[in-house]
């Protein structure tokens, strides 16, 4: 039986980014390549029902062991990782922390000056990279470690537990994982996302998020020539991005604020995109957001000519706690499957989202646990080994009747 770290070191050799402004389901076509191993490795552990279907969900099932009558629960993971930092590729080492620095490469080094959390885990082992790409615990730990805790169950039967489902997904990261997910067929009464970070994480709110798109006009002609004819959209979309709010940046925003976040400007005088992320905890708070992102397209139509400034506003997912709120059993469930673990949950606010803040709104209600991990997307993500291994204990317990 391989531990949950063992499955995650062969799992991150897998470069599964996902791309935005893909038309094709998954984006990437390597996300399917390891869909297709996962079924192959779900079937060798004596899962039931293993299938990939057409757009690459793979979703397994563990019969119940029991005449109890007890919900169906699911556990849900994704392939993808972002596109933040480079993805293939990863080189990942074990390390046993002693504290200080931890160097990475020539020129980067994991610092608890930078990054306090590593001094709560002196004395463990960590994995983590080396300093060149990102890890891949957002959320191939999750695929591991749902996948060692069905390992365990069916090594186990002295362990009573009622039907489980399991669904791995695609392109979660560019906000998409759950378009083609078949709540009714996949047949779970409620789930968990294996999808948060530090050890104790336990989630049932996100962000309210919409994703915006500029698309600026512009008039190219010889700059010699130029004189009360040409429009520059480079110049405009420039200036549209400095008149947004700075102490509204996520850079400059914690807790539950909300923030306007620039992904992508790119143009030249005749034309130029710029795309932003919206994302408020509260419905009214992304809706006036939506509302500046209006004006301001208006404002410079007015001061360019009608037509130069476009805006396209795509609504991506809801705060999902408007319906885990009816549904208090489903986190009090998490909450005894930690404390039998000694595990304080860490109970805020995501500030970001799952694809349990979709799959919530489908009639899949999900909140999210931790998976163990630190610092996603960029090369200083770490995950200390133990705390997968509690999260392995925590799924375990909440599978567990009594």
């Amino acid at each position: 039986m391989q531990t949950a770290a063992e499955r995650f070191l062969r799992y991150i050799k897998y470069d599964t980014q996902s791309r935005y402004g893909v038309d094709e389901y998954p984006s990437t076509a390597s996300q399917t390549v390891f869909a297709e191993a996962l079924a192959e490795e779900c079937e060798a552990i004596g899962l039931s029902n293993v299938m990939v279907d057409k757009y690459s969900y793979v979703t397994a099932a563990l019969p119940a062991n029991t005449d109890v009558k007890t919900p169906v629960i699911a556990f849900v993971a994704h392939m993808d990782t972002s596109s933040d930092a480079p993805g293939g590729g990863v080189n990942a080492r074990v390390v046993d922390y002693a504290g200080g620095d931890i160097k990475l490469n020539e020129t980067a080094a994991l610092s608890p000056g930078e990054f306090p959390s590593l001094n709560n885990y002196i004395g463990q082992k960590l994995i983590v990279t080396d300093g060149n790409t990102l890890l891949g615990a957002d959320d191939k730990a999750g695929i591991a470690e749902i996948l060692t805790a069905m390992e365990y169950l069916l090594a186990h039967p002295e362990i009573k537990h009622g039907a489980i489902k399991i669904a791995f997904t695609p392109d979660e990261e560019v906000g998409r994982g759950v378009d083609y997910f078949n709540v009714k067929a996949f047949g779970a009464e409620y789930a968990y996302t294996v999808d948060g970070g530090e050890l104790g994480e336990l989630e049932h709110e996100t962000f309210n998020a919409a994703r915006v798109f500029f698309r600026i006009k512009g008039k190219s002609v010889h700059p010699g020539s130029a004189y009360k004819v040409m429009v520059n959209a480079a110049l405009i979309a420039a200036e549209i991005a400095a008149v947004f709010p700075k102490d509204e940046q996520p850079a400059n925003t914690k807790d539950r604020e909300g923030f306007y976040h620039l992904t992508e400007l790119s143009g030249e005088v005749g034309g130029a995109v710029l795309s932003y992320i919206l994302r408020d905890f509260g419905a009214e708070g992304l809706e006036r957001r939506k509302n500046f992102v209006t004006s301001l397209a208006e404002k410079f139509n007015n001061i360019y000519g009608a037509g130069t400034v476009s805006v396209e506003i795509k609504d991506e997912y809801r705060n999902m706690a408007e319906v885990l709120v009816k549904k208090p059993e489903i986190m009090e469930r998490a909450r005894k499957a930690m404390a039998k673990c000694g595990i304080t949950p860490i109970e805020k606010p995501v500030r970001g989202g799952t694809d349990g803040s979709r799959l919530s709104f489908m009639g899949l209600p999900c909140p999210n646990l931790f998976g163990g991990g630190h610092n996603f997307h960029g090369p200083y993500e770490y995950i200390p080994i133990p705390s997968m291994e509690a999260a392995v204990k925590v799924i375990v317990n909440i599978c567990e009747i009594g």
